[in-house]
């Protein structure tokens, strides 16, 4: 049912110059494929596919491979900011259709993971893991419901970062969809070309359908003991936190800096400290000296309604003041005084840090309710509008060696009335990131999080339009460039494959190396706006393999005294060098024997052949060149004379 309805779709998005224009029926699902939380970009794709399985994506894809200019985007739940999970006239994949069941993975070894689809929410992994297993991945993002296979096909970062890397290292086990339209199941130690080409991706290798997460012990339960005086609570502390008992798992601190230079200082010391001495969460933002609500000091206490007392800053503060925030988990036994303990822990840490002393906020949660805290931003922005607004927001990665000139210029310059949304910025290593994967990163061990998250005022009058905020972006990836920073675009959106390359530096010739391996007709993911799929490029490269084909074959006739597999390897040979040629590339010959195969040489000539009803199981794609009607690309076919007459 899958594969008609998609050999259907495909068909019907197929130009026909003797046809009137279809007048295709309204389908919300179309609507919604056509944007994203960004708002700035809007792209109708042609048909919205909801899977049921890995499979049915491998139905859309080679669907769309049938055709001359179809692509496929995956689309998680919606929340790129510049179209990067649009495809204009495609099809594009809700990835949230797939069955969201999860299971847990236990390893010889004792080791546990989750098993999970691609399209599911890390809110959903979070419940499920803790609620029934007790157990939980080590890195997160900041918001969770982002899909699984979005976040891996980008990065994955937030406070935990520095501790335990991003979730791109936090993965062991990938199931991917490639651009041929074949599934493969991968690793580390299998297919590990394809597992770190995904991860971090951009969506240009494949589709990821399933994840296979590893899982720790989730932090625990503490009991917390109650103050003498009950009616004398200790500073900033909740008044829940008066209960004997109490999910205490987590103690989360945000103290103030007016020094930026002490404020980068004390969060890089932080995130160097051995295990044993760290922190298990270090995140950071920028606001305004103001009691504005919304970019002003008001975004800083924790829990809420704590007094933030402006009159302890220095007089020498600027513009501009720092938010460092830190969390720590109960590991191991709970018990009575657990939560004093960690009390004492947090102090001991947070003791040489320098800080405007009695700005300090802290608060003892629970570990879901931390790791949820963003729903919270969340309900607030769907109330008042703002959801639904544009968010041209714009994410960096830049080197310590780099982040002070960029405080002065942008945070203090550019920005210093803020962005009507958080604008984080905290360290992170290098060293926890694996080179093999196809994330982008600054030079520097140490580097930043940039993320200038700006919410739209949706009433009128409420804030600068959205195409002075893009510019605004622009100006300061442009200061970034002009002023040497060493820097990268986290969720970059760039247009000519100059800045792309740039983009990725060393990475580039890999980069487009696995691209020719895994997606070679360019077909997935065209929001990106990296590769691009035209007619005029199949009908090239087809024409190509075609007439090396026909070569093979006259070679072949005119050799009597090959044996078949001696025959077989002339043609691969002659196939070989016409995809060199034409700048297609192959492993090796023995690749190339098994992409095409004698079956597909005698469809394409209409002659008889042994294993005829062979089917190639490696290169799909490469088999579409050599089966496209001759018809579609601008050749006249009357037979192998006139085909290679063509080679001259």
């Amino acid at each position: 049912m899958m594969l008609a309805y998609m050999d259907h779709a495909a068909a019907a998005a197929e130009p026909d110059a003797g046809a009137e224009p279809a007048v295709a029926a309204v389908d919300a699902a179309e609507f919604a494929a056509a944007m994203d939380f960004g708002g700035l970009v809007s792209a109708r794709p042609a048909a919205v596919v909801r899977p049921a399985s890995s499979d049915d994506v491998a139905s859309a894809i080679r669907a769309a491979a049938r055709t001359a200019h179809l692509t496929v985007a995956a689309r998680g739940n919606g929340h790129s900011v510049a179209g990067q999970a649009m495809a204009r006239g495609g099809l594009v994949l809700d990835m949230r259709a797939l069955p969201r069941r999860m299971q847990l993975v236990v390893a010889p070894s004792g080791e546990k993971f989750a098993e999970v689809p691609g399209g599911a929410l890390w809110e959903e992994v979070l419940h499920w893991a803790v609620s029934k297993h007790g157990l939980a991945p080590a890195s997160w993002t900041d918001y969770l419901r982002l899909t699984v296979g979005g976040t891996l096909s980008n990065g994955g970062v937030s406070g935990q970062s520095f501790r335990y890397g991003p979730q791109v290292s936090n993965v062991a086990q990938l199931e991917v969809v490639t651009g041929d339209g074949e599934c493969h199941v991968c690793s580390r130690s299998a297919d590990p070309d394809l597992f770190f080409a995904v991860l971090g991706g951009l969506g240009q290798f494949g589709v990821i359908t399933r994840a296979r997460i590893p899982l720790s012990p989730a932090p625990q339960t503490v009991s917390t003991t109650p103050p003498p005086n009950r009616n004398e609570r200790r500073p900033n502390r909740p008044a829940a936190a008066d209960r004997r008992e109490l999910a205490l798992q987590v103690r989360w601190t945000r103290v103030v800096y007016a020094s930026f230079a002490d404020y980068a200082a004390d969060a890089e010391w932080l995130v160097t400290r051995p295990p044993h001495e760290a922190f298990d969460y270090v995140e950071g933002f920028a606001f305004v000296r103001s009691d504005d609500p919304v970019n002003g000091w008001p975004t800083v206490p924790i829990p809420d309604g704590a007094h933030f007392d402006a009159s302890l800053l220095p007089a020498n503060a600027g513009p501009v003041l720092y938010c460092l925030e830190v969390a720590l988990y109960q590991r191991g036994g709970g018990g009575d005084g657990g939560g004093d303990d960690m009390d004492k822990r947090v102090g001991e840490m947070m003791r040489p840090l320098k800080y405007v002393r009695g700005l300090e906020f802290a608060a003892g949660v629970g570990y879901v309710d931390f790791l949820s805290r963003v729903n919270r931003v969340e309900d607030e922005a769907r109330r008042n509008g703002s959801w639904a607004a544009p968010h041209p927001w714009l994410n960096l990665f830049i080197s310590s060696r780099d982040i002070a000139a960029f405080d002065r210029a942008v945070l203090n310059g550019m920005l210093a009335d803020g962005v009507d949304g958080p604008m984080l910025i905290y360290p992170m290593l290098k060293s926890k990131w694996d080179p093999a994967t196809s994330v982008a990163l600054p030079d520097g061990e140490i580097f930043y999080l940039v993320a200038l998250l700006r919410f739209c005022r949706p009433y009128p009058g409420g804030g600068p339009p959205v195409d002075e905020l893009v510019a605004q972006n622009n100006a300061i990836i442009d200061a970034c460039r002009s002023n040497g920073y060493d820097y990268k675009i986290y969720f970059p959106s760039y247009h000519a494959q100059s800045d792309w390359s740039r983009h990725f530096g060393a990475k580039w010739s890999r980069f487009v190396d696995r691209k020719a391996r895994y997606d070679p007709l360019a077909i997935l993911a065209p929001g990106q706006n990296i590769f691009a799929r035209t007619p005029s490029s199949v009908a090239a490269a087809a024409a190509v393999i075609v007439m090396m084909v026909m070569m093979g074959m006259k070679r072949r006739d005119r050799d009597e005294h090959n044996d078949d597999g001696d025959d077989d390897r002339v043609i691969v040979r002659y196939i070989w060098e016409g995809c060199k040629r034409g700048g297609f590339r192959f492993d090796g010959m023995d690749d190339v024997s098994r992409a095409v195969g004698p079956a597909a040489v005698a469809r394409l000539c209409s002659r008889s052949c042994k294993r005829g009803n062979e089917r190639c199981k490696r290169f799909p794609a490469l088999i579409l060149f050599l089966l496209i009607p001759p018809g579609e690309i601008g050749m006249p076919f009357d037979g192998d004379t006139h085909l290679v007459s063509l080679l001259g």
